[in-house]
């Protein structure tokens, strides 16, 4: 079973332009078979505190991946924001040796900053590239969810994989496949586009942008994809109508000047085009519900505050001497 790579891409349909392109990059460089499934829009719950809900539509979907995989084999998971540009064996290759799961090592000193607009100034080494041995997980998505706010909180699920023991993490994927908005000729294997507002097909600043569209004018050559699929996905809001005119008018070999990205960005403009709407239209009802949930939270009565010391004092209900002892000793 292990001699087909199952790789399961977390996304939703504003993303599938992302899985398409990372698809055809896995298999143009894989001397592996590789089976692809998006997992689009699982039907999964909701966790009853919206202070633990995903942040995105699919921030769940890794925790299915043992049951949609039939608990057996191994698989890994991937975001739908990746470019592949070595043999997908080196990472399917990676030993077990004992772990459950495999994520990626500590980040290189030199990739933990960003400077980039709406980017985490520290970078923190991420799950979105994981090896699963699905034959010894008997993850429940759905008890995993509701367990959030309740055994752990989302941080801890997401970010610590608190439900598994120390020993079986294993930090052995290179940052060389996961590499977070860098890229080294010859050295990066996977280039992950992690910031949102920068990936290729809506912004078209991203300085590594040109990659991602090199390998669509791959799949457009190849009838891999079409002019049509290609319109329909700016109609629907998931790619910025600029992203028609920078195919036809790109080689995709190289970064744009900043006089293109100036053309490219007022054309989206002028086309009323919103990165990520749906996304950041689902973020704000999330923040909505929050507030929502919390307002109906019951309020502990405050304690009644206590007067410093000295202003006791001075108020003549106790001793002078007592309030300067006090004072001293709350210092």
């Amino acid at each position: 079973m292990d001699n087909i790579a199952r790789v399961f891409v977390g996304t939703d349909r504003s993303q599938m332009i992302g899985v398409k392109v990372l698809e055809y990059s896995i298999r143009k460089h894989s001397s592996i078979e590789v089976d692809v499934r998006p997992m689009v829009d699982l039907a999964l719950p909701e966790p009853a505190d919206p202070r633990h809900a995903q942040r995105t539509g699919f921030s769940f979907s890794r925790f299915a991946i043992p049951q949609l995989a039939g608990y057996r084999g191994k698989a890994v998971y991937l975001d739908a924001d990746m470019l592949v540009f070595k043999d997908f064996m080196e990472l399917w290759a990676i030993p077990f040796d004992g772990a459950k799961v495999i994520i990626q090592e500590e980040l290189p000193t030199e990739a933990q900053k960003s400077q980039k607009g709406g980017a985490p100034s520290k970078r923190i080494k991420q799950c979105s590239v994981m090896l699963l041995d699905c034959g010894r997980l008997n993850w429940d998505v759905n008890k995993l969810i509701a367990d959030l706010g309740v055994r752990y909180s989302y941080e801890d699920l997401m970010y610590h994989l608190c439900i598994l023991e120390p020993d079986e993490i294993a930090y052995r994927i290179p940052f060389a496949w996961n590499s977070l908005e860098r890229y080294e000729a010859g050295t990066t294997r996977l280039l992950h586009y992690t910031d949102m507002h920068m990936q290729p097909w809506v912004a078209p600043e991203n300085p590594n942008g040109y990659l991602w569209i090199g390998y669509l004018k791959e799949m457009l050559n190849l009838g891999l994809v079409t002019q049509a699929d290609i319109e329909e996905e700016i109609a629907l809001g998931h790619a910025r109508p600029s992203l028609a005119l920078e195919l036809a008018e790109s080689a995709g070999s190289r970064p744009l000047t900043e006089v293109e990205v100036k053309g490219y960005k007022e054309h989206d403009t002028a086309a009323n085009f919103v990165r990520h709407k749906a996304v950041y239209d689902a973020r704000r009802r999330h923040k909505q519900a929050i507030e929502d949930y919390e307002r109906k939270l019951p309020t502990a009565p405050c304690p009644a505050s206590v007067p410093p010391a000295a202003a006791v004092a001075s108020k003549g209900m106790m001793p002078d001497w007592l309030g300067h002892i006090l004072a001293l000793i709350r210092g």
